[in-house]
Formats: C-alpha cells, sequence, structure tokens
C-alpha cells in the first residue's frame, strides 16, 4: 500500500471509529486499518472493479465490502444507516494491478485490446470511445483528464486513423499518435 504509515497516522484511527477506504484495491491499507480497529469499530471499503473482490479474504465482522464507486458513498452510508465516519481514505488513480494487467488495456507496454475501463462491468471502452467521439471531444477529453500539451494533435491523429481502420488495442492508438510522441 502507497504511503501506509503516514496514511494510517493522518487518519488516527480510534478503536471504535468508523473509517471508509474508497478505494479498496489490493485491500492493503483496509487490512492495516482493520488491525487497529476493536470490535465496536467498523471499516467500509468501496471498489467497483470486480478484481478488488478477489482481495478480501477471511473478512471480520466489522468489515463492510461495497461493490460500487464511492461517488454513492452517501447514499451507501445511508444505506448502512451510518450519519457520521471518522475518517477517510482516498488512494486515487490507477493501480499497479491495472498497469500490469495485459487485458485491461491500461499499459502500453503491452499490445492488448483498449479497455481502460476502472469497472469491466459497465460502460465503454476506450476502443468504443474512440470509435465514436468526434475530434472536439477527444480533445476536451485529453486535455482534462490527460493534461496532454498536443491533445488537440492527437485527436486529429486518431479520428484520420480510425478512417482508415478502427483502433482496437493499445498498439492501434500507439500507432495513431507515434508521430506526435517525442522520442
Amino acid at each position: 500500500p502507497v504511503m501506509l504509515n503516514e496514511c494510517l497516522e493522518g487518519l488516527r484511527i480510534r478503536p471504535d471509529g468508523i473509517y471508509v477506504d474508497v478505494t479498496f484495491g489490493g485491500g492493503g491499507h483496509s487490512r492495516a486499518i482493520l488491525q487497529k480497529l476493536g470490535p465496536k469499530g467498523h471499516l467500509f471499503s468501496f471498489d467497483q472493479d470486480p478484481d478488488a473482490e478477489k482481495n478480501i479474504a477471511d473478512a471480520p465482522s466489522n468489515f463492510t465490502f461495497v461493490r460500487s464507486n464511492f461517488r454513492y458513498l452517501k447514499n451507501w452510508m445511508r444505506y448502512y444507516g451510518v450519519d457520521h465516519i471518522d475518517g477517510l481514505l482516498a488512494d486515487l488513480g490507477v493501480s499497479s494491478h491495472h498497469l500490469d494487467d495485459a487485458e485491461r488495456g491500461f499499459a502500453f507496454r503491452f499490445d492488448a485490446p483498449l479497455d481502460m475501463r476502472m469497472n469491466i462491468r459497465a460502460g465503454r471502452t476506450a476502443a468504443d470511445l474512440l470509435a465514436d467521439a468526434d475530434d472536439r471531444e477527444l480533445t476536451r477529453l485529453f486535455t482534462l483528464y490527460g493534461e496532454l500539451r498536443q491533445s488537440r494533435r492527437m485527436a486529429q491523429a486518431i479520428v484520420k486513423r480510425r478512417m482508415q481502420q478502427p483502433i482496437l488495442t493499445t498498439g492501434d492508438l500507439m500507432a495513431a499518435i507515434k508521430p506526435l510522441i517525442s522520442p
């Protein structure tokens, strides 16, 4: 887990407190929080990635795994009758698991299907998005989420390339934008 000791220190965990880990992932932060909780404390851990559920082992009674995006935190806390929490941990971003799994399509070191979804059960893949979005929308997405300097040129290169052939893999995407990438 990233910065585990710093996270635990910042949470100032009380044994009887209620805590939320909104990014369960590999479960390392959650396991460490649970070790500091007493029987009256409780941890709610969120993750929408089905792979994250595989990381739950021997869950104690004071642990609840929520199979959902944390944007619904307020609704879920209301559902579980929780009106306040004592701390929240959010380890945001793509995990090493996502980058190491070729099938997730997050890493360009593999030529794999262009997926890039945090929740593989829902929504469109990156390939779907690249097939449908116009250059203005792609430019907006690349600028807003990718903070790319050449967003407009990359969007135009993708639109031009997809007229010749679909962009379905990470390799296809790299081929489309290769002339724009500095060595």
